[in-house]
C-alpha cells in the first residue's frame, strides 16, 4: 500500500530511485515532513495564514499529489501534524526561539535559553518605523512590476519588496498579510548567512578555510574525505555524494539531501557519512549536505549545543546587524538548519546585505576577514552554467548564468542570495545596493527575469548620492 502511494506522490521517479520499498518510504517521509515543518514555520514563526500559505506555497510542489496530503495546524500546542494517504505522518512543533522541529521518535530534551537582549546594533537604522512609499513615480512603477500577478498559474506570489541605497530604504511594498516585522523563509539564502558565520569563525581564528576541515568522522588518515576543506565545503565542490539541491519538486522527495532535512533528527550525523564521488576541488554540485555540515562546525566552535549557538549567531551577527525579526531553526541535535531554515524580515535580510556592501566591516568592528566578501563572490570553476560562488551566487564571471543575469539587468559586479522559489538578497556594490524580494514564486527561472527587471529598473530610477 505504502508503495503504491508514494508512486502516485511521484509519477516521474528515476529508476534507481524505484529500486527498494525504503527509497519510496523516504518519499512520504519527506513529504509529511515538508508540509508539517513549512507550515509551522508559516504559522508560528511568520504568523501568516496558514490555509493560505499551503495553496501558494506546497500544494504546487506537491502537486500533482497534493490531493492525497493532509494537514492539521493545533494552534493550542503549536504544532502542525502533516499526513499523506493514511499511510506516513509527520509532526511539527514550535520551539520558539529555536524555530519548528520535525519530530523523528521522542522530542528532543527541553534547551534551556537564557534572557536575550539584544545589544546595540553596529549598523545604523535602515528605515523608520512606517512603510517606505518611493518618491519618485519611476520607482513606484518598478515595485508595481514586480507585485503584478499572473491571471493564471504559475504565479508569482511576490510578498515582500525592499529597496536599499546607500545604507537607507528608499522603497519598499509588502502583500496583504505581510509587513514590516513579518518573517519570510528564505530557504537557500539561508546559506550565505551559513557564510558570514564561518566567515566571523575564520576572522576570530578559529577555523581556517585551508586543510582538513574540522569533520571528526573524517578523521582517519585514510579517510579521503580528509582532503575536503571548509572553502570546499562552502564552494560546493567537496566532492561528496550526496543528491543535489538545486531544484524544489515531487521528484526531490527521492533526493537524500531532503531526506536529511525533512526526515532525521541528526542532519549533520547522516551528511557526514556521505562518500566521495570524486577528489575535492574537482566537481561542482550544489548540495544542501556542505552547507549542514559548515552548521555543525559552527556549533562545535560556538559551544556545541543550540542554546550557545543561538546566543553566538545573535551576538557576533544579528544584534550587530540591527536584525531583531529573525529565527534561525534548528534540528534535534542542536545544529542550525543552516542549508535552508532562516526566517526573516525584508529589512533584515537587507541588513544582513549590507555587511557585504562595507568589506565585513560595521562602524569600527571587522566582522569578516578582510577580502573575505570578494573572496565570498568569486566564481566557482564548474559552476560556469549558473555561477555559483562561496556561499553566494555571482555574476562575477563569463559563463551561462552570469551573462544571462547581466544581460537582463543585473550589474557585472553584482552577488545575491538566493533561496528556491524566488528569494532573492541581491548586492550591487557599484552601486551602493540591496534589493530584497520575497515570495513564493513558480515561474520560470524563479521569477529572476522579474527580479533583474527590477534592479534594473532601480538603477535607472534613482541613482546613487
Amino acid at each position: 500500500m505504502r508503495r503504491a502511494v508514494s508512486l502516485a506522490l511521484l509519477g516521474a521517479a528515476t529508476p534507481a530511485a524505484l529500486l527498494g520499498c525504503s527509497s519510496l518510504d523516504r518519499a512520504t517521509d519527506v513529504a509529511t515532513g515538508y508540509v508539517s515543518h513549512q507550515l509551522c514555520s508559516a504559522t508560528f514563526v511568520s504568523k501568516v495564514e496558514p490555509e493560505q500559505f499551503y495553496r501558494e506555497s506546497i500544494a504546487p510542489i506537491l502537486s500533482p499529489a497534493d490531493v492525497l496530503s493532509s494537514h492539521r495546524v493545533d494552534r493550542q500546542r503549536a504544532q502542525v501534524t502533516s499526513g499523506f494517504a493514511g499511510v506516513a505522518e509527520a509532526r511539527a512543533v514550535d520551539r520558539g526561539p529555536l524555530g519548528c522541529l520535525v519530530l523523528h521518535g521522542e522530542p528532543p530534551a527541553p534547551v534551556s535559553l537564557a534572557p536575550h537582549t539584544p545589544a546595540p546594533a553596529l549598523l545604523p537604522d535602515i528605515a523608520g518605523a512606517e512603510i517606505v512609499e518611493p518618491t519618485r513615480p519611476a520607482l513606484k512603477l518598478a515595485l508595481g512590476r514586480a507585485f503584478a500577478e499572473n491571471t493564471a498559474p504559475p504565479y508569482r506570489n511576490t510578498k515582500a519588496v525592499v529597496v536599499v541605497r546607500d545604507g537607507r530604504v528608499i522603497a519598499e511594498r509588502y502583500a496583504p498579510g505581510y509587513g514590516i516585522d513579518t518573517q519570510v523563509m528564505g530557504w537557500s539564502a539561508t546559506k550565505s548567512v551559513t557564510n558570514a558565520l564561518i566567515g566571523i569563525l575564520v576572522q576570530q581564528g578559529k577555523v581556517s578555510l585551508e586543510g582538513p576541515a574540522p569533520i571528526a568522522a573524517w578523521t582517519d588518515p585514510k579517510d579521503p574525505r580528509r582532503a575536503i576543506s571548509i572553502g570546499n565545503l562552502l564552494r560546493m565542490n567537496s566532492g561528496l555524494d550526496m543528491g543535489e539541491s538545486l531544484t524544489a519538486r515531487a521528484t526531490t522527495a527521492f533526493d537524500p539531501t531532503a531526506y536529511m532535512v525533512f526526515g532525521v533528527r541528526d542532519m549533520a550525523a547522516f551528511a557526514e557519512k556521505a562518500p566521495l564521488k570524486t577528489a575535492p576541488g574537482t566537481w561542482w554540485n550544489y548540495t544542501n549536505a556542505n552547507t549542514i555540515l559548515l552548521s555543525k562546525i559552527i556549533r562545535d566552535n560556538a559551544g556545541g549545543d543550540a542554546a550557545s549557538t543561538l546566543a553566538f549567531t545573535r551576538r557576533e551577527l544579528f544584534d550587530k546587524l540591527g536584525m531583531r525579526h529573525v529565527t534561525l531553526e534548528f534540528d534535534a541535535a542542536g545544529t542550525p538548519i543552516g542549508s535552508s531554515h532562516m526566517l526573516a524580515s525584508a529589512r533584515d535580510w537587507a541588513r544582513f546585505g549590507l555587511l557585504y556592501l562595507t568589506d565585513g566591516v560595521l562602524g569600527s568592528e571587522r566582522l569578516l576577514p578582510p577580502g573575505w566578501v570578494d573572496y565570498s563572490a568569486s566564481p566557482t570553476p564548474g559552476s560556469e552554467r549558473f555561477g555559483y560562488a562561496a556561499g553566494f551566487w555571482t555574476n562575477r564571471g563569463d559563463g551561462e548564468g552570469q551573462r544571462y543575469r547581466i544581460a537582463h539587468g543585473i550589474p557585472a559586479d553584482a552577488f545575491f542570495a538566493r533561496g528556491a522559489n524566488g528569494q532573492y538578497i541581491i548586492i550591487v556594490p557599484s552601486q551602493r545596493l540591496v534589493v530584497v524580494r520575497l515570495g513564493t514564486a513558480f515561474t520560470p527561472r524563479d521569477d529572476m527575469d522579474v527580479v533583474a527587471r527590477l534592479v534594473a529598473d532601480v538603477i535607472a530610477s534613482s541613482p546613487p548620492s
